[in-house]
């Protein structure tokens, strides 16, 4: 079975693809079907975006397509400074990589103190009738106010984030250590089986 991953991402197409490969699924890009036409994105959440995503790209490829998002959640803040969906648009601006070491560190000293955060994703499948989803969360962590002198362009977040169990900086780590970060907070074995099942229900 042919199925749209709606994305122009290949590090999160490699992340499925292997394993649903085995059971039968073939994962499709944006490119592989030569749609280059953007949804916009106006939900308030990751669920939002990601229902958006699989039913506006279905109607262009006509297959069962798999919508995906992210958010940013920072605990015990006040909801207009939440950053959602809008982690790098702020007050209807798009913030350089420097504007959002600013303006986070900025919320830091707000609230007077290291703010924990986690990334919450959202995903849907539509198939044309009906509409799946799944939410998870990945790795607690905490913005601090002092930035590493270290800058990973285009992820700045990395210079003010700190790991939770032992406050180093995403910037310091290994490969080593960020692969058993990524590893620790995975979830992927279960997105992979909601995939599964909600394919074989919409063949029900």
């Amino acid at each position: 079975m042919e199925v749209l991953f709606a994305t122009n991402n290949p590090a999160k197409i490699k992340i499925y693809a292997d394993k649903l490969k085995e059971n039968g699924i073939e994962l499709k890009t944006l490119a592989n079907l030569k749609i280059s036409d953007e949804v916009e994105e106006s939900g308030n959440n990751s669920i939002e975006n990601a229902i958006i995503k699989a039913k506006g790209y279905y109607k262009k490829a006509k297959i069962p397509t798999i919508g995906m998002d992210n958010c940013l959640y920072i605990e015990g803040i006040n909801e207009e400074d939440q950053p959602g969906t809008h982690v790098r648009r702020v007050h209807g601006k798009r913030l350089s990589d420097k504007e959002m070491i600013d303006y986070y560190t900025g919320l830091v000293k707000k609230y007077g103190r290291n703010l924990k955060a986690k990334w919450v994703y959202g995903m849907a499948i539509f198939d044309g009738n009906e509409t799946k989803t799944y939410t998870w969360s990945k790795g607690e962590f905490y913005f601090v106010e002092k930035p590493s002198p270290i800058l990973n362009e285009g992820y700045p977040l990395d210079s003010i984030s700190v790991m939770a169990e032992d406050g180093k900086y995403f910037v310091d780590l290994s490969r080593e250590e960020k692969d058993a970060y990524n590893n620790k907070s995975s979830k992927d074995d279960d997105v992979v089986k909601f995939i599964l099942n909600s394919l074989k229900e919409f063949e029900q």
